[in-house]
């Protein structure tokens, strides 16, 4: 009922023209098309689709390219894509400053929404797992993690992006094995499933997502991330091995563009450095396609019509700067 109240009123916003008004008009010289990446989750994917929609207002034609977490980084080194909505610290920040230092990439400016992505379980488990979430309190009830996938050892489901989740066993010495989601969509089907049964469960998970407003839950409290803990393998509990910590928590979320693209583009650069989402805003975005099972578009325009004075202030300025 939720799912058809929310798609008859962004039919109805459509036909009215109340979710965006016509497109200003420009002479077809001055029509240039934008290519915005798509990852595989849905904040990114309809922040994405709400930003396009934005710039064909603005008179543009959009493109939208599909591209994985690692792709993504050749596809805007050679110039195939332009703009990439949604880069996350904790999983990107590696290659993000290589490109930026290499000249690869431009920095258009951060959202308001701060990230995290660690090891995460339901709050139902830490009736089986005292002393949860202290990361200590797994070497002791490893055992309620135990998989026929894992056996002997307690399970960890990661997620299908570069983390050091096998160097953090091995600093930690935890008795776990990692069973490696291939995509976001096992990802999802693995915690529903086993939440859906109070089955235990640990596994990546990620802030803002959906999951935060469905599911009570929290992170593993691993010993604080420094860069200490990455390079200098002395530093902190292990004294053996590096990653002997939790990944960075507070994490920066960012836009970036392709080199070349400010200076083509100023005043639309201008307008994507405006763009600014918060915790409460991916997670809701989130939860429209997750939970509420619309479309990434549908989704944009159900936002889009509920938030006008936001993206107004977003894109008043572009003609002026046109000018």
């Amino acid at each position: 009922m939720q799912r058809l109240i929310i798609l008859l009123f962004i039919l109805s916003s459509v036909l009215s023209g109340s979710v965006l008004s016509q497109p200003i008009k420009q002479n077809n010289k001055d029509k240039r098309t934008i290519r915005l990446l798509l990852n595989d989750w849905a904040s990114q994917v309809v922040m994405t689709k709400i930003t396009g929609r934005l710039f064909e207002k603005l008179g543009y034609h959009i493109e939208y390219l599909e591209s994985n977490v690692d792709g993504q980084w050749y596809q805007l080194k050679f110039m195939n894509a332009d703009i990439q909505v949604e880069v996350w610290e904790g999983t990107m920040a590696k290659k993000y400053h290589q490109l930026i230092n290499n000249g690869d990439i431009v920095d258009a400016g951060e959202h308001a929404a701060k990230t995290r992505e660690d090891w995460w379980y339901p709050d139902y488990i830490e009736e089986q797992c005292p002393g949860l979430p202290d990361w200590r309190a797994l070497k002791k009830c490893f055992k309620v993690f135990i998989t026929t996938e894992s056996d002997p050892l307690g399970q960890y489901v990661g997620g299908p992006w570069e983390k050091p989740d096998a160097a953090r066993i091995r600093a930690l010495d935890l008795p776990f094995k990692i069973i490696q989601a291939k995509d976001s969509e096992e990802l999802k089907a693995r915690f529903e499933e086993a939440v859906k049964q109070r089955h235990p469960i640990l596994i990546f998970n990620w802030t803002p997502n959906y999951i935060e407003a469905e599911i009570p839950g929290k992170f593993i409290e691993f010993p604080e991330y420094t860069p200490e803990c990455e390079k200098n393998a002395s530093w902190g509990y292990s004294k053996i091995f590096p990653w002997d910590c939790g990944n960075p928590k507070g994490g920066w979320l960012k836009k970036v563009v392709r080199k070349g693209f400010k200076q083509e583009k100023p005043c639309v650069y201008a307008v994507l450095s405006k763009i600014s989402f918060t915790n409460e805003m991916m997670s809701l975005l989130s939860k429209l396609v997750d939970v509420d099972g619309l479309s990434s578009t549908d989704a944009a325009d159900f936002w889009l019509a509920n938030n006008k004075k936001i993206w107004l202030d977003w894109i008043k300025n572009y003609q002026q700067c046109q000018s």
